[in-house]
């Protein structure tokens, strides 16, 4: 016991303090110590049937991992989404999905479900399919990703790191950016997979998780056909699915105008593989006539169309974004639109 009793700070961490009074090995023969392991959050390790040592390891390595999360739970799932519901049962509606890997706070247990809050989400998912306990912080220190926080409406992104270079694009308050690196009053980023910089001034630089995907119900206007709603829950299907250049997979990878081409080929329409031929394609709209299944199309760092989501209502697009973030939805303005075009006849 003298091993464990100096361990007690991270089993305590870790959220096993719970079980500091039991014999290890006692617990893992006890069927009256349920209840204890469950309110523990650290049944799952003990029907692993680890040892005493092993647990301990896994207590030391999770300590002081929380991301912001007092009882963290990680989606464990593959190739999908996590359901998340407005009640424990699986006939409740549906309020959010949380994407492979993605993190959320665990507020309650219960029989076979977490009350659980994500994002802007807040509902209930099956305890099948979500770590908790230590094996979720260990998941979290795999999975973080550092971001770059906007902290000021319309900044500017750059070609390079000097109030000189031509202006990219422009992004609103509290975008994410993939992190590159840190350099000298700038920060180098990622966005759709096109280097570029931002000043360091008006940025934060933080850890975080991916978080759940709101599903509120759309407000499509008057008008709106069947075909441009359902196209828009298909695609909202894929995603956290990757992003491979040249691809047009939904579930392996595709691109940005591959995702599309492959959405608007189930409803009947052929696209071309090129953003710059797609954005050619139908008819140019504005934004004001704007409907959820119209295309938005965004310049690259040459000043030429190089990116394209499909507006999916809400002031929101779904899009092959990066190989880091695969296919995600973003605010439609995350950077600044080039082009609205409508492809959809219905």
């Amino acid at each position: 016991m003298s091993y464990i009793k100096k361990n007690k700070i991270a089993l305590a961490s870790a959220g096993l303090i719970l079980c500091l009074s039991l014999n290890p090995m006692q617990a893992l023969a006890s069927n009256d110590n349920d209840s204890v392991l469950q309110t523990a959050g650290i049944a799952l390790l003990f029907e692993n049937k680890r040892s005493a040592e092993e647990y301990i390891e896994i207590a030391q390595q999770a300590e002081g991992a929380s991301w912001g999360y007092t009882n963290i739970g990680i989606a464990n799932v593959e190739g999908c989404n996590l359901n998340v519901r407005e009640q424990p049962t699986t006939d409740a509606k549906l309020v959010g999905k949380m994407p492979e890997d993605s993190a959320c706070e665990v507020l309650e247990m219960l029989e076979g479900w977490a009350h659980i809050k994500s994002g802007e989400v807040e509902g209930y998912v099956s305890l099948e399919y979500l770590l908790t306990g230590p094996e979720a912080r260990l998941r979290a220190k795999d999975l973080v990703q550092t971001v770059v926080v906007v902290n000021t409406d319309n900044l500017n992104v750059r070609v390079e790191p000097n109030t000189e270079s031509a202006i990219l694009t422009k992004v609103p308050k509290g975008e994410e950016l993939e992190f590159v690196e840190t350099l000298e009053g700038w920060v180098k980023i990622n966005i759709d997979s096109e280097a570029a910089y931002v000043s360091a001034e008006y940025v934060t630089v933080e850890d975080r998780l991916k978080t759940a995907v709101t599903m509120t119900e759309l407000r499509y206007g008057v008008g709106v056909s069947d075909v441009r709603v359902d196209l828009v829950e298909y695609a909202k299907q894929f995603l956290g699915n990757p992003y491979v250049w040249g691809g047009t997979s939904l579930t392996k990878g595709a691109d940005c105008s591959g995702f599309v081409l492959s959405i608007y080929k189930k409803y009947g329409y052929k696209l071309p593989h090129y953003t710059g031929s797609q954005a050619n394609c139908g008819t140019k709209i504005s934004f004001d006539d704007i409907q959820p299944g119209d295309l938005i199309f965004y310049n690259n760092d040459k000043g030429v169309i190089g990116h394209v989501g499909i507006y999916i209502g809400n002031n929101q697009i779904i899009h092959a974004s990066s190989p880091k973030s695969g296919i995600k939805i973003s605010k439609y303005n995350y950077r600044t639109p080039a082009k609205y075009v409508r492809i959809l006849s219905e």
